[in-house]
């Protein structure tokens, strides 16, 4: 099986042939037709949150079901399925009263499990999220994370009919809020970027600057953007961190957020039962995450490692899919 792995921090991704493994009586392998090139995949690779090597990255990815363990029922050989990048075990402390995020065991695939860089992946069975059939593989697979994410984002922030909402960073997570926002009934969308082709798509889309807001969501993890959203937003107002950093953000408790009484959510991650939601919506048309897809590139490091340093240096692609 072809695979392509980080095996040392700050180096190129390489190349390389692992054994094909058959699935346990619990897991399905699935033949790989895409898998998104998240920002986070260029964190792993540069030893953010000390990855385990060497390891293949790659958490959004959508295929099809090739074999099945002996006791799965309720999927097939044949399914177009998506993949749940949280493995958690449903019954820990974590798991029952927070979220699988929080799972004592748990672990992502991509980052603590081998990953979709990958021709096939064995997975749990109840990790595979059944593809409509009028939902690219592609479309599903960028949904697992950029989508998912931003849709957890936006639940935690209570985003709905009348919000205003100002998005920071427009890349595969960006343009999933906006299209999530606007369907769910968002009054205006402020978008915050750098990049003035990212600004541009999203003018095209119905993105204007508003002076206040009453929810911002961070994707850049840069803490002079985030503290200057913060201190927009209206009284009350919350902004809540997705972007991976460490970085130490300047806020004044008092000035910007007790006087105000505004908030800081952090947003890990996202929850199985949303990634449904997610397939409902875009078989019903409410949302099509396609746009958000500006290139595709094959099973190559090299093509790899060039989207990564791309996302790295800042970009103004969207996401990037690797596909088969």
């Amino acid at each position: 099986m072809r695979a392509v792995r980080i095996h040392s921090y700050n180096a190129p991704l390489e190349a390389t042939t692992l054994p094909d493994v058959s699935p346990g009586p619990r897991e399905v392998k699935v033949s790989i037709a895409a898998c998104g090139i998240c920002h986070s995949d260029a964190h792993y690779r540069s030893g953010f949150g000390a990855t385990p090597l060497p390891r293949t990255p790659g958490h959004e990815i959508a295929g099809v079901v090739s074999e099945a363990g002996d006791e799965v029922s309720d999927v097939r050989v044949g399914d177009r399925v998506a993949i749940h990048y949280l493995v958690s075990c449903g019954v820990c402390r974590g798991c029952t009263e927070s979220g699988e995020q929080f799972c004592e065991t748990g672990e992502m695939i991509g980052k603590h499990r081998d990953g979709g860089y990958a021709d096939s992946i064995v997975i749990p069975a109840t990790n595979a999220i059944p593809i409509p059939p009028n939902v690219s593989f592609e479309a599903a697979a960028i949904m697992m994370c950029s989508t998912a994410t931003a849709y957890h984002a936006l639940r935690l922030a209570q985003v709905g009919t009348g919000t205003r909402l100002a998005i920071l960073g427009f890349g595969g997570l960006g343009v999933s809020a906006f299209h999530l926002a606007k369907f769910l009934g968002a009054a205006s969308i402020t978008v915050i970027d750098v990049i003035p082709e990212k600004l541009r798509a999203a003018e095209a889309l119905g993105a204007r600057d508003s002076d206040a807001f009453d929810v911002a969501i961070d994707f850049t993890g840069r803490a002079d953007v985030i503290a200057s959203a913060f201190r927009r937003l209206a009284p009350g107002g919350c902004l809540v961190l997705v972007a991976l950093s460490e970085e130490t953000l300047p806020l004044n408790p008092y000035r910007d957020i007790l006087g105000k009484e505004r908030r800081l959510i952090g947003c890990s991650d996202h929850l199985r039962e949303e990634l449904f939601d997610l397939m409902r919506f875009a078989a019903n048309g409410d949302i099509d995450v396609s746009p958000a897809i500006s290139r595709r590139v094959g099973l190559e490091a090299h093509a790899i490692d060039a989207v990564l340093d791309e996302l790295d240096r800042g970009t103004g692609a969207l996401r990037t899919v690797i596909e088969r």
